[in-house]
C-alpha cells in the first residue's frame, strides 16, 4: 500500500485517540489523512484506520507543534477566506467560482445552503504568488465575467476532483478498491454501463468508500449531497467513465470478482470414476428413504402360516376436535350461534312483554287440557 497507508507498526490507536494525542479535532484528523500528513495503517479488525506510536512521535517531534500541524489543516469560509486573502467577499466568490481556488470540504447550514471551506494555507500561497496580483485587485478578466454571467460553478467539480484524489491514495495499489472509488462519484446508471456484470459491481459496493455523511439518509439534506458528490457535467462523467473502464480491466486481470458457487454445480473429482448425474431442482419430489441392502434374497413360504392368537378388532378412528387456533376460531363460532338462536333477554327497566295481567289470571284458573291415555301430570 502506498499514499497514506504504512505498514502495520504495534501499538496503534484509533482516530479519536489520535486526534487527542495531536491536539487536533477528529474532523481536523480525517482531513490531515487525506492531505497525506499523516500515515495511517488498516485496522487488523476491521474497524478502519489506525495511527501508530512511531507517527505519533515523528509529528510530536516536528516544528512548532501542535500549532503548525493545526495551522496546516484549517479550513475557513468565504468571509474569512476574503479577509485571509485582502479581498471583498464577492470577488473570492467569483474566483472560487471560476474555478480559480478550490475547496476542500464543504457543510450544508440549516437553510441547506451549501458552505464551502478552503484550506487557509493554500490561500496565503495564491495570495503571495506576484502572477495572480491582477485577480486581486482592478477590473476581473472578460473571461471570468462573461462565465460568471452564465451561471458557471466549478467549485462542485473542483471538490470531487479533489475527493476522488483522497479516495485513490487510501485504495492504495488495490486495482478493486481503485475502481470501487472512482465508481462511488458515479452515478449507479453510468456504472451499470460501463461494468456489465452484476458481480463485478456488487463486489464494488462491498469495496465503496464512504462518503461525507451530511443530514439523516433520505432528508432533503442528504439529497442534496448527493447531487453535489455525484459527477453531472458530461466531460466529467465521460472521464470518470473511462477512468472506470481502465482500473476494471487491470482489476479483473489481477482477480476476478468473487462469485457464489453451488455445491451441485461443482465437476466431480478424480477419485470419483461415476459421471456427473443430473441434479434434482428445488421443485423435485421429497426424497424417500434409501433401500437397505440385504444380501440374503427372500424365501417364498412352504406352508400355511401358522396362527399366532386371537387377533383384536379393529375400530374406526374417533375424529378429535381441532386444537390450536382453530379449534377456538370453530369454538367461538358455535358459541355464537347458540346465543343468536336463543330469545334476547328483556332489558332492565322495560316493560315484560305477553298478554295483559287480566288475561295471565284467567290462564292461571283454567285447568290444563289431558288426553286419554297419557299418564296424570302433577300441576302446580
Amino acid at each position: 500500500m502506498s499514499g497514506t497507508i504504512a505498514k502495520t507498526d504495534r501499538p496503534t490507536f484509533g482516530p479519536s485517540r489520535a486526534a487527542r494525542e495531536l491536539g487536533l479535532k477528529r474532523g481536523e484528523l480525517d482531513l490531515a489523512v487525506n492531505l497525506g500528513l499523516v500515515r495511517t495503517v488498516p485496522d487488523e479488525g476491521g474497524g478502519g484506520l489506525r495511527v501508530t506510536r512511531t507517527e505519533l512521535d515523528r509529528l510530536r517531534a516536528a516544528d512548532r507543534f501542535p500549532d503548525g500541524l493545526r495551522e496546516r489543516v484549517r479550513t475557513t469560509g468565504t468571509d474569512e477566506s476574503a479577509a485571509l486573502m485582502e479581498i471583498a467577499p464577492t470577488r473570492f466568490t467569483s474566483l472560487a467560482r471560476f474555478g480559480l481556488l478550490v475547496p476542500v470540504r464543504f457543510y450544508l447550514n440549516r437553510y441547506r445552503t451549501i458552505v464551502w471551506l478552503y484550506l487557509a494555507e493554500e490561500l496565503r500561497q495564491f495570495a503571495a504568488e506576484p502572477s495572480n496580483a491582477g485577480l486581486l485587485s482592478g477590473r476581473l478578466p472578460a473571461e471570468i465575467r462573461d462565465g460568471l454571467k452564465g451561471g458557471l460553478d466549478r467549485r462542485p467539480r473542483n471538490w470531487r476532483g479533489r475527493h476522488s484524489g483522497f479516495l485513490l491514495r487510501q485504495a492504495g495499489d488495490d486495482p478493486w478498491a481503485h475502481a470501487a472509488a472512482v465508481a462511488s462519484l458515479l452515478d449507479p446508471a453510468d456504472v451499470a454501463a460501463v461494468v456489465e456484470d452484476s458481480y463485478e459491481r456488487a463486489h464494488l459496493d462491498r469495496l465503496r468508500p464512504s462518503l461525507p455523511a451530511h443530514g439523516a439518509p433520505g432528508s432533503p439534506a442528504a439529497e442534496l449531497a448527493q447531487r453535489l458528490m455525484t459527477a453531472s457535467e458530461p466531460d466529467e462523467v465521460a472521464w470518470f467513465r473511462a477512468d472506470l473502464a481502465h482500473t476494471m480491466e487491470t482489476a479483473r486481470a489481477e482477480r476476478p470478482a468473487p462469485r457464489p458457487g453451488a455445491p451441485w454445480e461443482q465437476a466431480p473429482t478424480a477419485t470419483d470414476p461415476t459421471p456427473p448425474t443430473a441434479t434434482p431442482t428445488m421443485a423435485s419430489t421429497p426424497p424417500t428413504a434409501a433401500p437397505t441392502t440385504d444380501p440374503t434374497p427372500p424365501t417364498e413360504p412352504t406352508g400355511p402360516a401358522e396362527p399366532t392368537g386371537p387377533t383384536e378388532p379393529t375400530f374406526p378412528a374417533v375424529p378429535q376436535p381441532p386444537t390450536g387456533l382453530l379449534g377456538l376460531l370453530r369454538r367461538r363460532s358455535r358459541r355464537s350461534a347458540r346465543s343468536a338462536s336463543l330469545p334476547a333477554a328483556r332489558p332492565r327497566g322495560h316493560a315484560r312483554i305477553g298478554p295483559p295481567k287480566d288475561q295471565r289470571d284467567v290462564v292461571k284458573r283454567c285447568p290444563p287440557i289431558r288426553h286419554r291415555g297419557t299418564p296424570k301430570d302433577d300441576h302446580t
